[in-house]
């Protein structure tokens, strides 16, 4: 088996984004943070988002055999809700108002664990975890959980482009309104499934087990590396995106080049549209991480 990873830091001053790597009980995941509407800041400058992805990469990577436990269903459930308890736990001792949505610090998950016969997942949000086969195939394991609200948020962007707005404040003051609505739909049956500390998350992790048979390699990803969709004014189909079809494309790209490569190639595309205007994003570049695992 052979472990291939990848961090890169995107236009914002911290990098959200984290790896999970506990080689003894063969423990792997990505965590996308994401800052609280509510400014925060830590001892060291640190956003929320930051801490947030921090707080649950050192619980999961000093996990032991011992306290993950030996359950027949091999669940990581128990372990996802322990991390976003201790999320809740940092956040009430920095002094954050836990019963305001808009201050949470949250995070994206996809984490898996590899045993001899099966690999165990759990995902939140819209870190997204990819299989290939020996024959070839794609399959995709998980579900973006937070496409339909990026999509929204997403067009009223556009509109706001169009009507004039170009610097990140005005900008900012269209998209406020919709970003704090979306915020009140974390963790709910209309919203989206996201690690916030709040118990609710207990009904909105996903989570299973796959077979390893003929199982070639397993990709683990942070948005940041989502194959960008172009702007598209006459419906015709997009390339990139947040569907099934790009992130099995997606698995084909890094697949015949590299992580390395492939991130190196998404870079060069964001700087050549500083505007976001070929690509509509929030940001110049986000942050991308990754796990590429193969199963020599």
């Amino acid at each position: 088996m052979r472990v291939a990873t990848l961090t890169i830091k995107g236009s914002n001053d911290w990098n959200e984004d984290a790896l999970v790597l506990n080689e003894p009980l063969k423990l792997y995941g990505v965590l996308d943070g994401s800052t609280s509407l509510q400014p925060y800041r830590g001892a060291n400058g640190e956003t929320g988002g930051y801490l947030a992805s921090q707080v649950m990469k050192q619980y999961f990577e000093q996990l032991t055999a011992e306290q993950i436990g030996d359950a027949a269903d091999g669940s990581l459930l128990p372990i996802v809700l322990e991390a976003n308890r201790l999320l809740r736990a940092a956040m009430q001792e920095a002094g954050i108002d836990t019963s305001r949505k808009e201050a949470l610090w949250t995070s994206a998950l996809a984490l898996i664990r590899i045993t001899d016969r099966c690999i165990d997942y759990a995902q939140v949000g819209d870190c997204m975890i990819m299989a290939q086969y020996a024959d070839g195939g794609v399959r995709v394991i998980t579900r973006d959980q937070v496409a339909h609200m990026d999509k929204n948020s997403k067009k009223i962007r556009e509109q706001a482009v169009r009507e004039g707005a170009v610097t990140r404040e005005e900008l900012w003051e269209r998209m406020k309104p919709s970003l704090l609505h979306n915020r009140t739909l974390m963790n709910t049956s209309e919203g989206y499934s996201v690690m916030s500390g709040e118990p609710e998350v207990a009904d909105f992790v996903e989570y299973g087990r796959i077979i390893r048979t003929r199982l070639k390699s397993l990709l683990l990803v942070t948005d940041g590396l989502f194959i960008p969709a172009e702007s598209s004014t006459d419906g015709s189909p997009q390339v990139g995106g947040r569907h099934a079809d790009a992130f099995a494309e997606l698995m084909v790209r890094i697949g015949q080049s590299s992580l390395s490569d492939y991130a190196e190639a998404l870079v060069r595309l964001e700087q050549e549209d500083k505007e976001c205007r070929r690509y509509p994003r929030f940001k110049v570049s986000d942050d991308k991480t990754a796990i590429l695992i193969h199963f020599d």
